[in-house]
């Protein structure tokens, strides 16, 4: 439930306006005066503030910078009479989110405070994502999937991290390299050092030595390091085997471990040096339980980033995704979260597997429909069978099908 402190020195206005927002869905604290609301509004504060400018001592300009002191990104909105709103005109380059003049109608009051209050939203869930990768787990909050393949992957970079030696990562196009070693960083017990990410191809060797200098205590990461120059790949072999203070190196391909030997493409010693500690990332087509749970990522993301309101993703959607081969693998379902958020997807036209049969193409859907309705549930079974709209046993009949386990949502 959205929440607002309401803050109104006339007693009437302050009621009228608390029970409209209450029948609008709206969590409403009510003071009459600053200092009512004073200990209400903290950095953790899940809501935003609805207040009257003109009131008896600390007005609504001590509220708000008050508010800005505590919380920057705090919403503050303002009620202002007629003769009021040349200084709410102020108040709101002073850093207020809008204003409203009295007397006010419902509608356009509660269309600012929704979207007040998805600021509000997207603001601490980022913080709370910050601190995640900070002082949580990074491979569990920035690897996204439910399969076991997706969970093999978190277990390899927790496990790489704390190994202080070259790393390289292997995946096909679009699997997520660059992201992958950046979560392998965070990781890592460097993850407070500086990192950067650099292309392999036409790296000079002072261009090398610039990065090392400059991630000395932390990591860089090398992609396509097939492409690297020799005469570079010497130099960094030089530095990996001097014993010399240096980042922490690791490398990305396309190319399998195979490959990358029979190509010949590095010097046999950077080859060898790499070769003994690599992750590889499954593609979406050995795992195809994940595209549901990565599309709604990948869809929120694109909803913040594009300032507009997520989508309802219906079976059909989901259905259409588990149809597709996905050789772009998550860069190209990122595209397409973006696509329909923005509501230019095509659904309609699906890029079949034509390598499964029909069972098994329905297998695949039938079980990421499964997966996504726990998702959307949290577990619960009862709702998931709402969502569904399945009988109990046949049901519980798929979850035995498809080896799923209900608990593992919760």
């Amino acid at each position: 439930m959205k929440q607002v402190l309401l803050v109104d020195d006339d007693a009437a206005v302050r009621n009228a306006v608390a029970q409209t927002l209450e029948l609008a869905d709206f969590d409403v604290i009510t003071a009459g005066s600053f200092v009512e609301a004073k200990d209400h509004i903290t950095k953790r504060y899940a809501g935003v503030i609805l207040s009257d400018i003109r009131m008896p001592g600390r007005d609504g300009f001590h509220l708000l910078d008050y508010t800005k002191s505590v919380d920057p990104e705090l919403p503050v909105v303002f009620l202002s009479g007629e003769g009021d709103i040349p200084m709410a005109v102020r108040a709101v380059g002073k850093g207020a989110f809008d204003f409203l003049e009295k007397p006010c109608g419902p509608a356009d009051m509660i269309a600012v405070l929704h979207r007040a209050c998805a600021a509000r939203s997207v603001v601490l869930e980022n913080r709370a994502m910050m601190h995640e990768i900070e002082t949580g787990d990074p491979a569990a909050r920035l690897i996204f999937g439910v399969s076991e393949a997706a969970e093999q992957l978190r277990r390899k970079i927790r496990s790489v991290a704390g190994i202080e030696a070259e790393v390289l990562i292997t995946g096909a196009a679009g699997t997520g390299i660059s992201k992958v070693a950046e979560v392998l960083h965070l990781s890592s017990p460097r993850s407070k050092g500086a990192f950067q990410k650099r292309a392999s191809e036409q790296l000079t060797r002072d261009g090398l030595a610039q990065v090392l200098a400059q991630c000395e205590h932390g990591g860089v990461f090398f992609d396509a390091i097939e492409q690297m120059p020799r005469d570079t790949q010497l130099m960094l072999l030089d530095h990996m085997e001097s014993g010399d203070p240096m980042p922490r190196v690791i490398a990305g391909t396309n190319l399998s471990l195979a490959d990358l030997d029979h190509s010949g493409a590095l010097v046999p010693d950077l080859f060898y040096r790499f070769n003994a500690l690599s992750i590889r990332i499954p593609p979406l087509s050995e795992r195809p339980e994940d595209i549901p749970v990565m599309f709604h990522h990948y869809v929120a993301q694109a909803a913040e980033q594009s300032g507009k309101p997520i989508p309802d993703i219906g079976p059909e959607v989901i259905g259409s995704l588990m149809a597709r081969e996905w050789p772009g693998n998550a860069r190209s379902l990122m595209s397409v979260a973006m696509k329909f958020v923005l509501g230019i997807a095509d659904f309609a036209q699906t890029d079949i597997d034509e390598t499964l049969g029909l069972a098994q193409q329905m297998a695949q859907v039938e079980k990421a429909l499964i997966v996504d309705a726990l998702r959307k549930s949290n577990g619960r079974v009862a709702e998931a069978i709402k969502i569904l709209k399945l009988p109990r046993k046949t049901f519980y009949d798929k979850l035995n099908k498809h080896g799923i386990r209900a608990e593992e949502f919760r």
